[in-house]
């Protein structure tokens, strides 16, 4: 597998062998490093970004050795994605070494030429990664089901990374300290109803009193991992090809549908960690409906084949 994915897409594997070594660094940071950056470790954010690159760079890697008619795409597409990601973790770390923060940074010149830097490298990709889901929906697949995936993750996971462009507008309180002192520092945030820098659940940092924009986001920009996992599970237990395509359709539409809920629940400003009623009933009809779609499909019409023969 290893060698499919260098010979297909070499440049992505080079760029996760270096956010493994990124990795490396940022754990040491963690450990030695005392610092705090709007409430979380210093090092943290850093972390958190190599490991979601080398997840994604590996992913595309692989969706590379499926699209054999699409060299043109995977050499623009692998390049552009390596050098932006590879941008992009570059400030962050730089950022994180000089003691301040990367997103929405704009208190210094330097800092706001790195936050638009930023902002620009992560649109290219995310449009070079529609070229990606443009060939995934124009191919063939030998396997129905895992297509289904590819293309209605990757699209699912191209509308998870837009929603990042919804952090970036000023909130209210900045553009009112902005006028009061004729100048605005920070531009955008994570979190809604608050601003960055309070409690935050151990790990990823997500706002435990508020809103937080990185929910959504982060469910959003991993549909392309998980389609893809259900729909090779399903190979697994050998249900047959045509309920292993309603099945992953059923999924999708599940997944895109909580990826709204959380999404509409961050923007009313309700924390991921103590849902309200609203939330509550919603997530509670999306797991009555998942169930059900999931019921109806497996036992109206899935036949599992065991020996070459269905039952």
């Amino acid at each position: 597998m290893f060698k499919r994915l260098w010979q297909t897409g070499p440049e992505l594997v080079a760029t996760t062998v270096l956010m493994l070594i990124v990795l490396t660094g940022a754990i040491v940071g963690l450990l030695v490093d005392p610092r705090v950056i709007t409430g979380a470790p210093a090092w943290l954010k850093p972390a958190k970004f190599a490991v979601s690159i080398a997840i994604y760079t590996t992913t595309l890697a692989w969706i590379f050795t499926l699209l054999p008619e699409w060299p043109r795409t995977r050499r623009v597409v692998g390049w552009g994605t390596a050098a932006a990601l590879a941008i992009e973790m570059v400030i962050i770390g730089g950022q994180a070494w000089r003691g301040t923060t990367s997103h929405f940074n704009v208190a210094t010149p330097l800092d706001g030429v790195l936050w638009v830097i930023m902002g620009l490298t992560i649109v290219a990709q995310t449009l070079l990664s529609v070229a990606v889901a443009v060939a995934l929906w124009k191919q063939r697949f030998d396997d129905a089901a895992l297509g289904w995936a590819l293309r209605l993750g990757m699209t699912v996971t191209i509308v998870g990374a837009f929603t990042g462009g919804l952090m970036t507008r000023p909130t209210g309180p900045q553009i009112e300290a902005a006028r009061a002192r004729e100048r605005m520092t920070i531009a955008g945030a994570h979190t809604v109803g608050a601003a960055d820098g309070g409690p935050g659940m151990v790990g990823t940092g997500w706002s435990r009193d508020h809103g937080d924009m990185r929910v959504p986001h982060f469910v959003g920009l991993h549909a392309l991992q998980v389609l893809p996992v259900v729909a090779l599970l399903m190979r697994r237990r050998r249900f047959a090809a045509t309920a292993r395509v309603r099945l992953v359709i059923v999924a999708a539409t599940s997944y895109a549908t909580l990826f709204v809920i959380l999404l509409v629940q961050a923007l009313r400003g309700v924390p991921v960690t103590t849902p309200d009623a609203t939330t509550m009933a919603q997530l509670g009809g999306w797991a009555l409906a998942t169930a059900l779609a999931f019921a109806l499909v497996r036992f109206d019409k899935t036949r599992v084949v065991r020996d070459g023969a269905a039952v």
